[in-house]
């Protein structure tokens, strides 16, 4: 066994990963526009003496759930990421070229433009009016695609990411028309939003994630070895007795069940699902029972420092975590198109 491929190595990587997102789960509750010590975070947190309604407010309002959805968020976009890219057994492969995060846009874009401003309702139904709108949209392109891309009663991986960019500019084309038509508030709560922001974090939203991280990553960990018979191609997959296209829809429908979830309440963070299943594979080797859930903490880690970047080097203003992260991907995506042309 390499020393890539090694337990010993794959239990590193994970307990570095859980600490990188710990420390920047730390900087983002003690940083901000209201700066807290660690003594005053660890007793707002564990309750001890006499609480700060301010201290209450800022770490249980406004930064704790917001470096929990970071969390979520960045384990469910990195997890799908190496998912799809093990099934279409391309590297350049990521959730946002499938048109799932183009559908959710749409939707909420449309969600903002016929309904924002007329729910004046402060309760369940309308915070999660706007994840709801996005899951529909995210979806509905996933109908789309799967409808387009299946030939001959099989799913085609190269036609799948071909129908899934054609959607995604379709979407994109008709969000774009809408944006220009709204007024200029909804203008600009519309592109944040779409740019991929976590500013707008609360508990809801958090629950709303749970029940996606709690049941689909443990389906995607036991067929990971499924993933890695499909590399040896799908003639020779069938030939070890996987039923091929039975998994390839179910791994399908789950990588994507996890990014319109992530979609609805973060908007497009996009380039996690790309960059964290190569980061992976370098450190923890080609097993995906290893890759899954390291891409999974990659990727959180990703989007917690990313949206500490966002929220503190640009202060007062606040940067959207996907346009951090794309700072950062587009070079690493460019990258890895010249890599694999050589």
């Amino acid at each position: 066994m390499s020393k890539l491929q090694s337990p010993a190595r794959f239990w590193l990587v994970a307990v570095s990963a859980v600490a990188i997102i710990a420390f920047g789960a730390y900087l983002s509750l003690t940083n901000g526009m209201f700066d807290m010590s660690v003594a005053e975070v660890v007793k707002t947190l564990l309750r001890i003496g006499e609480s700060s309604r301010e201290h209450d407010l800022v770490i249980f309002t406004f930064r704790l759930p917001r470096i929990v959805l970071a969390i979520l968020v960045g384990f469910a976009l990195g997890m799908a990421g190496s998912v799809i890219q093990g099934v279409m057994r391309n590297g350049l492969a990521d959730p946002g070229i499938l048109g799932i995060n183009a559908g959710a846009g749409m939707a909420v874009v449309l969600f903002m433009f016929f309904f924002q401003g007329t729910i004046k309702s402060t309760g369940w139904s309308a915070v999660m009016m706007m994840p709801m709108f996005g899951l529909i949209g995210g979806l509905l392109a996933t109908m789309l695609i799967y409808m387009f891309a299946r030939q001959q009663g099989r799913l085609d991986p190269q036609r799948f990411i071909l129908v899934g960019i054609a959607i995604s500019s379709g979407f994109g084309a008709i969000t774009m028309y809408v944006s220009l038509k709204m007024n200029p508030n909804d203008f600009e709560m519309a592109t944040v939003w779409l740019a991929g922001s976590i500013y707008s974090a609360n508990w809801k939203f958090v629950s709303t994630m749970l029940p996606w991280l709690i049941l689909i990553p443990p389906v995607l960990w036991w067929r990971a070895r499924t993933l890695d018979l499909l590399q040896l191609g799908e003639y020779n997959a069938t030939g070890l007795g996987v039923p091929v296209e039975r998994e390839k829809n179910v791994l399908l429908a789950c990588s994507i069940g996890l990014v319109s979830a992530s979609v609805a309440v973060s908007g497009s963070v996009g380039f996690v699902g790309l960059i964290a299943p190569h980061i992976a594979r370098r450190l923890v080797g080609l097993k995906h029972r290893s890759i899954v859930p390291v891409s999974g903490l990659i990727g959180a880690a990703m989007v917690v420092v990313g949206d500490f970047i966002g929220k503190t080097v640009f202060a007062p203003a606040e940067l959207a975590v996907g346009i951090v992260i794309s700072v950062i991907g587009v070079p690493y995506f460019v990258y890895l198109l010249i890599r694999s042309r050589s």
